[in-house]
């Protein structure tokens, strides 16, 4: 039977949890600190792009304008990616959240100035980021949330949005789009004011049919951003501390 809750079912472990760290992005990333491998410097690419918003929004908060606040995240990535600063990461405190809010800091704190020179459209980024943060940012709530507070939470609902994107595909490969799209809301964290039964008159399917497929699409995602979670940390013990951080981050 439903109880009524939303979002992602993170009640169990996904299986084989240990498996994921075998080819992390976060793990490819540390092991690789110090050369040039393709497969390093593109599993950054992949993690930098999960984070530019995040990021983004945090040197805003700090006070920056649009235009040098795109600037120096840019230019942030830029140089972690060129000059490969992420092998000064402790392997040992592996969460890449952290990694990257301390270097940033350190960045605005010590090369601002010469980042704030950079031509913007002078060259061909090595990233292809994100053209809307403005838009998104101006929509954020207008509350007094230190910068590192917005980033946390940013931090959280991109691992959320990025699980159920995944989700979505997944449904679609399996030919199940139409009952994702009735569902996602529910999944996202919406309420269902019509119950069941109107959900399974809509999609044709008994009531009891709907609530298993609801409950089995909560638990994939839980999987799926358990999954998200294993791909910014250094080992399976963090998952679960980060997990709880997560929905911490959410409830500020």
């Amino acid at each position: 039977m439903d109880n009524g809750r939303v979002g992602p079912d993170t009640s169990q472990n996904a299986p084989n949890e240990r498996a994921w760290f075998t080819t992390t992005h976060w793990s490819v990333v540390l092991q690789a600190a110090g050369n040039q491998s393709s497969q390093a410097s593109e599993a950054l690419s992949q993690l930098c792009r999960v984070y530019w918003y995040p990021l983004y929004a945090f040197v805003r908060r700090k006070g920056y304008s649009p235009h040098d606040a795109q600037d120096l995240t840019q230019e942030f990535f830029a140089r972690l990616i060129e000059k490969n600063s992420v092998r000064a990461a402790d392997r040992n405190k592996g969460r890449f959240r952290t990694f990257l809010l301390g270097a940033l800091d350190h960045f605005l704190a010590n090369e601002w100035r010469d980042a704030r020179r950079i031509k913007r459209g002078g060259g061909k980024p090595l990233l292809s980021l994100d053209d809307t943060a403005e838009e998104r940012y101006r929509l954020e709530p207008a509350d007094t949330a230190t910068p590192e507070r917005l980033y946390e939470r940013r931090w959280a609902l991109t691992l959320l949005e990025q699980s159920l994107a995944r989700l979505d595909e997944e449904c679609a490969v399996d030919g199940k789009r139409a009952l994702f799209d009735a569902v996602k809301g529910l999944l996202a964290g919406e309420r269902l004011p019509g119950g069941y039964s109107e959900l399974a008159d809509k999609l044709q399917m008994s009531e009891g049919a709907v609530m298993t497929a609801v409950h089995r699409l909560r638990r994939r995602y839980g999987e799926l951003l358990r999954a998200g979670i294993a791909q910014t940390v250094s080992g399976p013990a963090q998952v679960e501390s980060e997990l709880r951080h997560l929905f911490t981050a959410l409830g500020d």
